[in-house]
């Protein structure tokens, strides 16, 4: 059996926050390459459904400790952008409010009406009912739209919780601040959780509970990428931690 390949927490996370403070450090590098481009996608930062007992103190590095509580969307394994949010709907400026919303309601507007009968949002909707997403493995393959996290957190997704990401889209979940992107710790979970199960994700405990089937799954921690999510994407992070000039200064 060939080895398994390191999760995206692991990787990606590393990627986005290289510790190095120095101006010419990896993340400064790649803040200033990619500026404009997710400067024009972030528009909010997702937030919790149910808040946390306590905000994490200001400037803390610390994992978040956000709950979130709501019905769940199951899909499967694979899910790639385009089923995610189709190229058609890719001229939408997220930076503009209507654009964003509309941007939201074409939300999973990809996938098969056959295997997912149940829309994730309704048809004139802008948003979903589904404050959590379930997947398997894979979740977010595909084209390297950034376009896909930002639909999720617009449709009010808070996190999805799945077997495994494309790297991309976990990158693109940290950097804009829409979504948490979880990893379920047992293979199979979502194949015992269905459309419409009233679920809660625990970060601070790391865990994924199952109200409807009383069925509770482990979490990989989400580690640094925590704060960056929390903060409202990378940028956020990087003014609030000092990397970058704050706009008032700027």
């Amino acid at each position: 059996m060939a080895a398994a390949a390191p999760s995206a927490t692991a990787v990606s996370t590393a990627a986005l926050l290289a510790p190095n403070p120095a101006p010419t450090s990896a993340f400064l590098r790649r803040t200033q390459l990619t500026r404009h481009r997710l400067h024009s996608l972030k528009c909010r930062r997702a937030g919790p459904v149910v808040p946390a007992a306590a905000a994490a103190a200001a400037g803390s590095s610390s994992p978040s400790s956000a709950v979130f509580h709501g019905e769940c969307f199951v899909v499967g394994d694979n899910i790639d952008t385009d089923q995610i949010i189709p190229a058609e709907h890719l001229t939408l400026v997220p930076s503009k409010p209507d654009e964003y919303r509309k941007l939201g309601s074409f939300a999973f507007a990809g996938l098969p009406s056959a295997a997912y009968p149940t829309p994730f949002v309704a048809p004139g909707e802008e948003s979903s009912r589904y404050a959590v997403i379930v997947g398997g493995a894979n979740f977010g393959c595909g084209s390297s739209r950034e376009h896909a996290p930002v639909a999720l957190g617009a449709a009010g997704a808070r996190a999805v919780v799945a077997e495994g990401y494309a790297r991309i889209f976990f990158r693109n979940s940290v950097a804009t601040g829409e979504v948490y992107p979880l990893e379920l710790t047992d293979a199979g979970a979502w194949k015992e959780c269905k459309t419409g199960d009233v679920v809660t994700v625990d970060l601070g405990n790391s865990v994924f509970i199952n109200h409807t089937s009383g069925k509770e799954y482990k979490l990989k921690p989400i580690g640094d990428a925590g704060p960056v999510i929390e903060a409202g994407g990378i940028f956020a992070y990087a003014r609030k931690t000092g990397m970058i000039a704050s706009k008032a200064s700027a």
